[in-house]
């Protein structure tokens, strides 16, 4: 299937109610109280009645009664705090995941080799980065680049999926498109549009406006595709050297609100969906702890004549934050000499609403699919990887469903990776699907570990090399090899086999 070729909306209608889930998934993870008002509607509260949105009916109605659609009253400074747990719950995915790199292995050994080298440049930063986009949006695509100018090898990059038109068959990602303005001038819009197919990328530049493609333009129009202009054969395509897809797309978690939806029950579900008015209501309550806090703060009513005068003509003047700031005009009494002071002390209701927002994070936690020890709830008591394990035990299930779909989609990622490196760079790799092995997020003490094989030594139930192993699970065959070595040779146990007397006469 070509690019398009003639003028259409753009995005796609069909993608509206994912690009608007991606939108609000997108803008709670920013943690951006301005965009949030503007998402909810909160911004628009000049006039008599602030309010006046939450009366209405339909989607404007519906917004508009969310806390964040709230708008700040006329004449007064907004004090709407915004606690980022959304930017948490995405960070946090990403480091059970990816908190120690995955391990490639193939069986050639110099694929092997270069395959290590090509782990080691920046991969596992560009995987963790993946993978806190696709927790927040509910998934993300991986692709190979390469640049001869910059780069004596090929990189993985992330895509986000609120700028890709994905083609599914069966389940499985056949083609995408992949977009970006590169433009915008005189209410002009360029966007360049990749398309990726089985063996080859179709380039193309598209003059519309904001909210159509328009018409195909030269790649030369733009600075951003000029380059390619020299690559791209008839077709407008370039090779790719992998003749398959050179693109995986990994889906957060299954979809639920399109699951009826036959061009998007493939795309993935955000850890944030449907914990959104969780999320609302956490920023209403330390917002009303904060207004406690305001308001408790001491104050003491004074008489007028007790203000800091600003000169003739001008007035009193007062802070806000001074603890004498109230001035009441009221006759003095002959026999008190004036008014007395009066102090004003509101209490400050920390329990509450300790314990509501509280409440309110185990929620949204539980409901994103994690425990709170994750996120540090629960205090930071020392306890060893197997009780770590058990009270983590529900953001351990999600991290294994969500390795299910990682673990296939780095092993087409990989081996389409080898087959870009040998086709741009050359080389004696063997592009081949390596084996994808994910280490343990958490892991035992040196301590705990250095008890259990003395045990195992006093039992005489492991070998040294068992032990070494169990000890640093982290090296490999040649590390373990020469560490046994040594602990033979320091114990002296490195002796010649007595049943071994040479060849006999």
């Amino acid at each position: 299937m070509p690019l398009p070729t003639g003028d259409m909306a753009w995005p796609p209608r069909h993608l509206g109610p994912a690009l608007d889930a991606m939108h609000t998934w997108d803008t709670w993870w920013s943690g951006d109280p301005d965009r949030l008002e503007t998402l909810y509607g909160g911004s628009t509260g000049a006039g008599p009645d602030p309010k006046r949105y939450q009366f209405a009916g339909g989607v404007v109605g519906r917004i508009a009664r969310w806390w964040w659609g709230t708008p700040t009253a006329p004449g007064e400074r907004r004090t709407k705090m915004h606690v980022p747990i959304a930017g948490d719950i995405a960070g946090g995915s990403a480091d059970l995941l990816f908190s120690e790199p995955p391990q490639f292995t193939v069986d050639d050994d110099a694929t092997q080799t270069r395959l290590d080298a090509l782990a080691d440049d920046g991969m596992l930063a560009t995987l963790q980065t993946a993978a806190e986009i696709g927790a927040a949006l509910g998934g993300v695509y991986l692709r190979p680049v390469y640049d001869t100018e910059i780069a004596d090898r090929p990189w993985i990059t992330a895509e986000h999926p609120d700028r890709a038109i994905p083609e599914f068959t069966w389940g499985r990602l056949g083609a995408v498109t992949f977009w970006k303005v590169v433009r915008e001038q005189d209410g002009q819009v360029w966007r360049w549009l990749q398309r990726h197919e089985p063996g080859r990328i179709l380039h193309g530049l598209y003059q519309g406006t904001r909210d159509k493609l328009g018409r195909p333009v030269p790649l030369e129009d733009a600075d951003e595709t000029e380059a390619f202009a020299s690559l791209v054969d008839d077709e407008g395509a370039i090779a790719t050297g992998y003749e398959k897809l050179d693109v995986v797309y990994i889906p957060n978690q299954a979809s639920r609100r399109w699951r009826c939806d036959p061009r998007l029950k493939d795309w993935g579900r955000s850890d944030l969906d449907g914990v959104e008015p969780l999320m609302d209501a956490l920023d209403e309550t330390y917002s009303s702890w904060m207004r406690d806090i305001r308001l408790g703060k001491g104050r003491i009513i004074v008489p007028e004549t007790y203000l800091q005068s600003a000169g003739p003509g001008r007035g009193a003047s007062w802070n806000p934050d001074q603890e004498a700031y109230s001035g009441v005009n009221v006759l003095s009494r002959g026999d008190s000499g004036g008014m007395a002071l009066t102090v004003a002390q509101f209490a400050i209701r920390v329990q509450e609403h300790r314990d509501t927002a509280e409440d309110l994070v185990n929620q949204i936690l539980r409901s994103a699919g994690y425990s709170g020890q994750t996120f540090g709830i629960g205090g930071d008591v020392a306890v060893t990887a197997t009780e770590v394990t058990a009270r983590e035990r529900r953001s351990m299930t999600t991290r294994g469903r969500k390795i299910l779909r990682w673990r296939p989609a780095l092993s087409q990622l990989v081996e389409a990776l080898l087959a870009v490196d040998q086709f741009v760079y050359g080389g004696a790799v063997k592009p081949q699907r390596p084996t994808v092995e994910f280490e343990d997020s958490v892991q035992e003490d040196p301590l705990t570990l250095a008890n259990t094989a003395e045990t195992l030594t006093r039992a005489q139930a492991a070998s040294v090399d068992t032990k070494v192993r169990m000890v640093h699970p982290e090296w490999d065959d040649t590390q373990v090899a020469a560490e046994v070595d040594r602990i033979l040779t320091e114990q002296g146990m490195k002796v010649p086999d007595p049943m071994q007397t040479g060849d006999l006469p």
